[in-house]
C-alpha cells in the first residue's frame, strides 16, 4: 500500500514523494499498518469545474479520493494525476504550494483526515 506525499522544501518549492506503508500480518483480520494519530476528519464534495490555482494545504492532512480524478501540479511544474482510491498526504502548508484541477466533468468526493 502507498500514498503520495506533497511537501515543500526550505526554498518553498513543492514536490511529490511516493511513500510505501508497511503492513504487518495480523492473522484473520488482515494486514494492518501502525496507528496514526488524527485530529479531525472532514467529508468534501467539489463541483465539476473545480480548478484551484497555486495554494497551500490548510493543514497537514491525508486526502483519500473517493471518486473522479485530479491533476496536481507542483511549484516546479511536475504534473501528477490521481484517481479514486488514491491517498495523498499534503503537507505543503507553507511555500509556493500546488495547483489542483478536476479532470472529470462531474462532482468529486474525498475525505480529509487532519493529522
Amino acid at each position: 500500500m502507498k500514498y503520495t506525499r506533497i511537501f515543500s522544501d526550505e526554498n518553498g518549492e513543492s514536490y511529490f514523494e511516493d511513500i510505501n506503508i508497511d503492513l504487518n500480518d495480523n492473522g484473520a483480520v488482515g494486514w494492518l499498518s501502525e496507528n496514526y494519530q488524527v485530529k479531525k476528519m472532514q467529508f468534501r464534495k467539489n463541483d465539476s469545474d473545480y480548478n484551484w490555482d497555486f495554494h497551500n494545504a490548510p493543514a497537514k492532512q491525508f486526502i483519500i479520493l473517493l471518486d473522479g480524478s485530479i491533476e496536481i501540479t507542483s511549484s516546479k511544474g511536475v504534473i501528477r494525476n490521481f484517481k479514486a482510491g488514491d491517498i495523498l498526504l499534503v503537507e505543503d502548508t507553507i511555500g509556493k504550494g500546488h495547483k489542483t484541477r478536476n479532470l472529470d466533468n462531474k462532482p468529486r468526493h474525498s475525505i480529509f483526515i487532519k493529522i
